[in-house]
This record gives structure tokens, sequence and C-alpha cells, in this order.
């Protein structure tokens, strides 16, 4: 069976990035993607979602994406940028490959897929997060009679029209999905802490200058303070300001169980609704990785930068904070990728010698 230097699993922006420098790397290697296009997680997001940063601050690394209409790129400006970035470097992606199990023998990876086997020297896990949604486990969830559905599973408001919806979670998804939402339906927001809005001159592009300020920062071992920044704060996008000036962005503590018409508040109080959207997060697509034993909460697993403490030859890379800061995004992205490639340049020559 023919053996790899490396394949990278995923085909999302963070493996796009890897893509970009693995190009003059001199490395034989495979890009794995259970997609069948192009653009990763995006192809599945709700239809209005935008960036939080105008185009020039959204770029992968090499190609500037092209300016959009409007201010904040919409789904579909990011897609055609995600599908046009993989062709322009001509990338080795294979599509609708799936993923099942990695293991590890001697300084082999076996990786089992939905289209036969295949052995590398190492591996980049870059799946990020979006096929882990995260609903939280609440008293009675199983017994409510209405619709439920996760933020990933939502595209627009038209099914709730004239609906009464509970909005749950009190970050950006919660607060666009609401704005939306809100517009045509009777909606309550459920949040477990009061949400706290960044002033309206701050995008994302402030928010990864504090970001990278921060790593610098701290790798030359000073304190970094930014106070007035939160990057799990709500950005003030259009739709959120405009949702504000018709006085929705109201929050309800949050509930102590659900019943099977609706939720019981913390006074014991019910209150009916149609349907609930649960905007609570997600884990790590990390679950091809579990054979190697090395996942944690939610996926997590343990890394010095992108590189598995626990399993040489892996790294992770786009997963968040564990993988480098704004490593999940995809300006941030780009540092994180060059260093594993850097570094997996350095390990393959090893273990060649």
């Amino acid at each position: 069976m023919e053996v790899y230097d490396l394949i990278v699993i995923g085909g999302g922006q963070s493996a796009l990035a890897c893509g970009y420098f693995l190009r003059r790397a001199g490395l034989k290697y495979i890009i794995l993607d259970d997609q069948q296009n192009g653009g990763g997680g995006w192809q599945h997001t709700w239809d209005s979602l935008t960036l939080f940063s105008p185009a020039e601050y959204s770029s992968l690394p090499g190609w500037m994406m092209p300016k959009s209409e409007d201010e904040f790129p919409s789904k579909q400006h990011v897609l055609d940028y995600l599908s046009q970035y993989q062709s322009r470097y001509n990338l080795p992606i294979s599509h609708g490959i799936t993923v099942t199990d990695v293991k590890k023998e001697g300084n082999v990876f076996l990786l089992a897929t939905s289209q036969g086997d295949y052995q590398s020297r190492s591996v980049i896990s870059a799946t990020g997060t979006f096929q882990n949604p995260f609903i939280p486990s609440v008293a009675g969830k199983d017994l409510f009679k209405g619709k439920q559905l996760h933020s990933a599973q939502y595209k627009n408001a038209d099914p709730f029209e004239n609906k009464t919806v509970l909005i749950v979670g009190g970050g950006n998804s919660g607060a666009q999905i609401l704005a939306e939402v809100s517009k045509v339906a009777n909606t309550v927001w459920a949040t477990q802490n009061t949400p706290e809005f960044l002033p309206d001159d701050v995008d994302g592009r402030v928010l990864f200058d504090v970001a990278s300020a921060k790593y610098h920062a701290m790798k030359e071992g000073k304190e970094f303070v930014a106070s007035q920044y939160n990057i799990g704060n709500i950005v003030m996008v259009p739709s959120v300001k405009e949702a504000r000036s018709r006085g929705v962005l109201k929050t309800h503590e949050t509930f102590k169980a659900i019943y099977d018409h609706g939720v019981v508040w913390q006074d014991d109080t019910r209150q009916e609704f149609d349907a609930i959207i649960w905007c609570t997060g997600f884990g790590y697509a990390t679950h091809h990785l579990k054979e190697l034993g090395i996942l944690k909460e939610k996926g997590k697993a343990d890394c010095r930068g992108t590189r598995s403490e626990d399993v040489a030859g892996l790294w992770l890379v786009g997963y968040g904070s564990f993988t480098g800061f704004a490593s999940a995004t995809l300006i941030g992205v780009g540092r994180s990728a060059r260093q594993t490639v850097n570094e997996i340049i350095e390990y393959i020559k090893i273990q060649k010698q």
C-alpha cells in the first residue's frame, strides 16, 4: 500500500491554508475531505450568515479575498473564495472521502475511510467544529413535542413564521439568529449569562489585532491586558444593530427544565413554545482520533502549538484557542498552518533517515 508523507483530514479553510504551505514542501501528501464540494462547513451554515470582518481582513495565505459588495462578505462570497482558492493553488483534495478512524502502528498512521484504507507517516487533523454541535443536557429535553434544532441545522426563518420560538445561547449565533427569526415570529432569548456586546465600531479586524497583540506579547514574555475586548462578546453586525433598534435584544434567564409543550423557568412558571433553537456552540470534530486515546472533553486534545503532545506525527490545526490564537478564523489560521508545515518537514526528514 502507498505510504504518504502526510495526510490532511478535512477540506475547509484550515486544510486549504496548510495546503498553501505544503505546495513547495517537497512532501508526498493528500487532503481527504468528506464533503462533495469545496468550502468545508461554510456549505451548511445558515443562509444569511456573514463574516465579522471585511474581505481584506478575512483572507487565507497568498491570495486576498476579493472585495465583497457589502462590508461583511456573505456566505456565498466566502464559499466562492474557498472553492477558487482550492483551484488557484491546484491543491490535491479528494472529496467525498470520510475518515472514520485513525490508528498508529510503529511510525505509520493507518486511516480507515469510506473509500478504503490509507497510510501516512504524519497526519494533520483539520476538521473544525461544525460536525460536532453541542446541546446541553436539560431535564425533559426529549419530551418536547415541538421542533428542536441546533444552529448548525438552521437555514432561515421561514419555517418559524407566526410561531413562538425560544432561542437558547448568548453568543454571536444566538444574537444573529434571534435578529432574523424575531422578524417573523414571537421570540424569547434565554441565556445563561447576560450577553456582552462589543462597541459598534469593533468588528473582526479589531478582534484579530487584539489576538495578534496577545500572541506577540506572550511570545516576548510580556503581560497583555485588553479587558475592554473579549473575543467571545457579540459583534454588532448590521442585523444585530437592526434588532437592537427594534428592542428585541432582551434576554431571559435560563430555564431549569423542558416539558412537552415548552420550558419551566427558574420560578417554576411554564411557557409554551412551538420551537427551540439551540445556539449553544460546538465541540471539536475529532471523533476520527478516538482510537488514539488522546481526546478529552468536547473532543479536545493536548497540544504544544498544533503538535499533539501524546502522539508523534500528529498535528491539529484550526480548532481555536488550544491550537493557536485566532486559529479558527480565515486570517488567523495562516500562522498556525505555516508553523505546522515547517514542523512536519523536519519530522519527515528525521523519519526518513
